[in-house]
């Protein structure tokens, strides 16, 4: 594994400028318990609203690291801006971190600028690639706390991110995927393994975040089950370049529902 030429500068190779434009939309993450909203997770975007796939297709390998900071500083320059008060949920590729304590100059850097506590940043392990090194990416989670970062493994349940790597990793919050949240009020195999879910989470002290809600239905009956942060168009849909507002009516009517 090759590593930052600075431990504990700068790395030289995520610095320099991006041949394409990009920004952020925001998804909020709400809380059921408690009617509000908790956190919103920056969702990479084009500059005029493009999918997130049409702006990752441009990211070569020898771009990877730049573009990972890039989307770090560009979401947190957008969520100062925006005034957001909650916390703000970031993405990050496992291998475009060479040193966890150099890599994350920048984005400390940018917080300090803006004004933005870093103890309200959540770093996800994305979903795009593979992790080729598992003791790399415990380092990183393991440096990210020590930092005062909350870290999430993302896509729970489908592709790379299962039993393998909760067994080796210990992130603050895991996040559901809508491969095990879809029809989970009606298909009884998925309920009993969310239900599952819910006491490993108790027994490993991690949070459960449901991603991928899309109806009443799946919100109530995920509430009712415990898991009461919750992600999904139901909710809310990505907004570019603002955020989410006006949901307490009805996220208090789905709280008086549990």
């Amino acid at each position: 594994m090759q590593r930052c030429a600075e431990k504990a500068g700068k790395c030289e190779r995520c610095e320099g400028s991006l041949p394409f434009d990009f920004t952020m939309a925001f998804q909020p993450i709400v809380d059921l318990s408690t009617a509000s909203i908790t956190a919103h997770e920056a969702l990479v975007r084009g500059p005029n609203g493009e999918s997130a796939a049409s702006i990752l297709s441009q990211v070569t390998p020898r771009l990877l690291y730049r573009f990972d900071q890039a989307c770090r500083i560009r979401a947190i320059e957008l969520a100062s801006r925006l005034g957001m008060r909650e916390s703000l949920s970031i993405n990050f590729l496992p291998n475009a971190v060479y040193e966890p304590e150099a890599c994350i100059q920048a984005t400390l850097a940018i917080s300090e600028k803006v004004g933005w506590p870093t103890e309200k940043l959540v770093f996800e392990v994305t979903e795009s690639e593979k992790v080729q090194d598992q003791q790399h990416l415990r380092n990183i989670i393991q440096a990210y706390r020590s930092m005062g970062f909350v870290t999430a493994l993302d896509d729970f349940g489908n592709g790379f991110a299962n039993l393998d790597l909760l067994a080796e990793l210990h992130p603050d919050r895991l996040k559901i995927d809508r491969a095990l949240v879809m029809n989970c009020n009606r298909d009884t195999r998925r309920q009993a393994i969310l239900k599952a879910l819910v006491v490993l989470a108790e027994d490993i002290d991690v949070e459960l975040i449901a991603e991928g809600v899309e109806t009443q239905a799946e919100a109530v009956w995920l509430g009712r089950t415990g898991i009461h942060l919750q992600q999904g168009y139901f909710h809310a849909r990505p907004s570019l370049e603002s955020l989410v507002t006006g949901l307490e009516p009805a996220l208090a009517a789905l709280h008086r529902a549990l």
